[in-house]
């Protein structure tokens, strides 16, 4: 386990280990997220960001949703039209 101490000035110094596991540089931006009584610290790096990669993408037959608003959109002129 690392241990690590606030600094007067709310300042958190991350263990080198920890920083170099998860490539922690100079300027790296860190996510606090609260899960009931933890908090979680999360770097914002590269790989984090490259993991959402995907997340979203359609199945085979699936429609977006902008594309079934489109849809609807284009429904409702043709009714109003008639």
């Amino acid at each position: 386990m690392n241990t690590a101490y606030v600094t007067s000035k709310g300042q958190l110094v991350v263990p080198s280990r920890i920083r170099r596991r998860f490539g922690i540089k100079p300027g790296t931006r860190v996510n606090f997220v609260e899960e009931g009584d933890r908090i979680i610290f999360q770097p914002v790096t590269r790989e984090y960001i490259d993991s959402f990669c995907g997340i979203f993408k359609l199945k085979p037959g699936e429609k977006s949703a902008v594309q079934e608003l489109l849809e609807d959109r284009a429904a409702e002129r043709e009714k109003e039209n008639k």
